[in-house]
């Protein structure tokens, strides 16, 4: 895709230059589209390079068709991870049910995808990497806004002035900071933290999940293929965010430890293997919430402004969804009449996505021993898939149609 592919209303758009912080899913699809628009684009990434690897994701509903219009829906397809089995299991390592993941988690068999999280970012990158300027191993350090545009300080000693600064630059934003101020305001947490990293695969596992639960606690074996190394999660309750623990990766595993100290299963492997890891993530399962997306020139997309939290299984489809509707709402009109316009057609979407906490992939982390067994009696007596349809909420957006012409 070239500079040459531009869409309706491009005339008006062409020269605007955009900074986007961020390079993970959101970035990018709005790169890639703002271009397709007209638009100068440039995208900041803080780490070296293009993080591959990492845990699944799924792309649902709405976020199908936008990959498909991008042109890298049978990339996909054929990164599919195509799980045959979700396996649950009680305290003393018993199974309680082993079912279809589908029926858990409300996505529909041969159409909504999961695939590694380095697959898609991979393939987002490559639709757009020779139409606009990526700056990897530096990251915004002072936004100035004023009339004619938005003055950035690089971390690395630069500065450059835009037009437009765009934030997607997940849960934790800087951006956000910068606009709006302390993450506090926004943040909404859910009263449980998690660890993920990858640990050798000795368990015989292929295409299958195997999860674990206590009241409060939760740990899970991901096995995406027949590799060596599998994705393993420990979840669990707390009433309030570990503040000490987010800047420090000891602490993280020292607090990780102390919760399942007494874990049975396969428990204990895992912290051991948790100790040794170098691929640690910890965090906090939260959601942000924000009365307004943009602030002057400034905005922000995915989970910098709607993390929806991992529970609901929707943060790569509200990025991917929502860096359409904000590039398709800026290519029609000036800023302010475009950031207006992005949240009055994307916010209804994104809050009936965010309303999915408490259903279907929540249920998976039950905190009290009553509702452990709630959830289990449940399990045992799913049977079928969910309708072809999936869930209302993944599709509840039709996304907006834009013509190709010529320059």
């Amino acid at each position: 895709m070239t500079r040459t592919d531009l869409l309706t209303d491009a005339p008006a758009t062409r020269g605007r230059t955009v900074l986007i912080s961020g390079a993970s899913i959101a970035g990018p699809a709005l790169a890639f589209w703002l271009n397709r628009y007209g638009f100068e684009v440039t995208v900041v990434e803080k780490a070296g390079t293009l993080r591959r690897g990492g845990y699944p994701i799924d792309v649902r509903g709405t976020a199908l068709e936008v990959v498909r219009r991008m042109g890298i829906l049978p990339r996909l397809r054929d990164a599919h991870i195509d799980l045959h089995r979700l396996t649950f299991l009680d305290g003393d390592g018993s199974e309680v049910a082993s079912l279809n993941p589908h029926a858990v988690t409300g996505g529909v068999a041969g159409r909504d995808l999961e695939v590694r999280r380095g697959d898609l970012t991979d393939a987002l990158y490559t639709a757009v990497r020779d139409d606009v300027e990526f700056l990897f191993g530096d990251c915004v350090e002072t936004l100035d806004q004023s009339g004619h545009g938005v003055d950035v300080t690089f971390r690395g000693g630069s500065r450059r002035t835009f037009d437009l600064v765009v934030g997607a630059d997940g849960l934790h934003s800087r951006t956000r900071e910068f606009l709006f101020g302390p993450e506090e305001r926004f943040h909404h947490y859910l009263g449980h933290c998690f660890a993920g990293f990858t640990m050798r695969n000795t368990f015989g596992l292929s295409h299958e999940v195997v999860l674990w639960n206590t009241p409060g606690r939760a740990a899970a074996l991901y096995a995406v293929g027949n590799n060596d190394e599998v994705h393993a999660f420990l979840n669990f309750a707390r009433p309030d965010p570990p503040f000490h623990a987010f800047r420090n990766p000891e602490a993280q595993r020292d607090l990780v430890s102390s919760v399942f100290a007494d874990a049975g299963w396969e428990v204990p492997g895992m912290l051991a293997a948790m100790r040794e890891a170098d691929d640690l993530f910890f965090d906090v399962v939260s959601q942000i919430r924000m009365p307004r997306w943009s602030s002057g020139r400034g905005a922000l997309v995915g989970d910098a402004a709607y993390a929806p939290s991992f529970l609901t299984g929707q943060g790569s489809s509200l990025a991917l969804v929502g860096a359409y509707m904000l590039a398709h709402s800026l290519a029609e009109q000036d800023h302010a009449a475009g950031f207006a316009a992005y949240e009055h057609h994307t916010r209804a979407f994104v809050t009936l996505n965010q309303d999915q906490v408490g259903k279907g992939d929540a249920a998976l982390f039950p905190s009290t021993a009553q509702a452990l067994e709630q959830r289990n009696d449940m399990l045992r007596k799913l049977t079928s898939l969910p309708a072809a349809e999936g869930r209302p909420a993944h599709s509840a957006l039709t996304l907006p149609e834009s013509t190709p012409v010529s320059p």
